[in-house]
């Protein structure tokens, strides 16, 4: 059955399908030798290059879960020093799905299924990510209940959230958006600077690896998570 083309490179894990609009647009995709343009359809035996080097669509997709540590970029460009990329050093194309300040660290998601970041990074799926905060200062219930009513950062507010106190000066916090710096900020304004931030969880998938290395998810992490998209499309 014929597909489009930028659904056919997403699904070749060769990039998103926005970028694959992007090279298209670009003149950079050709069809059988012919440059493809928006909404042309491919099918299985037809010849698909970009930049004149052919793609496979058969590649098989890969879904990881890396422990990021401080120091690292949340980046795929290779120009930048640090970056996530050269640090895994993976055999295959992969991206990152959202993103880990440098100087925070744990768990980020990556892989070479395009529509799956597009999926994941829709801010009205709303899904869960959760992180480990250390701070300055000590952690009161009152601040716990002011964190999770909402905070007036960056033209917004954010949306209401859970906050737990671990100990004197350390919180656990659940998101269900991903504001730049938002944990940072949010601390800010109530007069807190973050000493540490870890991201333990992100849905159902949990932090179970030492910093710095990389997993597979299971095939049952996998599938939960197909389900989960499938729920919020």
């Amino acid at each position: 059955m014929p597909t489009r083309i930028n659904k056919y490179l997403s699904e070749s894990g060769f990039c998103s399908r926005r970028e694959a609009d992007r090279l298209i647009s670009a003149n950079r995709v050709r069809i059988n030798g012919e440059l493809a343009v928006i909404g042309s359809q491919v099918s299985d035996h037809d010849l698909v290059t970009v930049d004149h080097k052919a793609l496979s669509n058969v590649q098989k997709r890969v879904y990881l879960a890396f422990n990021k540590p401080i120091g690292i970029t949340s980046t795929t460009d290779q120009k930048i020093k640090g970056n996530m990329i050269d640090y895994i050093h993976y055999p295959e194309r992969i991206f990152h799905i959202g993103r880990l300040d440098k100087e925070s660290e744990g768990l980020i998601l990556l892989t070479n299924d395009g529509d799956i970041v597009n999926q994941i990074l829709r801010a009205e799926n709303a899904h869960e990510k959760e992180y480990l905060v250390t701070v300055d200062r000590p952690v009161t219930q009152m601040f716990c209940d002011q964190m999770s009513k909402g905070v007036p950062i960056l033209d917004t507010i954010t949306r209401p959230c859970v906050v737990k106190k671990v100990d004197s000066k350390t919180f656990k916090i659940i998101l269900t958006e991903g504001l730049n710096r938002q944990i940072r900020r949010m601390c800010a304004y109530f007069g807190y600077n973050v000493l540490s931030l870890k991201r333990i969880r992100i849905m159902h998938i949990h932090l179970d690896i030492p910093t710095g290395k990389y997993r597979h998810l299971t095939k049952n992490e996998e599938k939960k998570l197909f389900e989960i998209l499938k729920s919020a499309s």
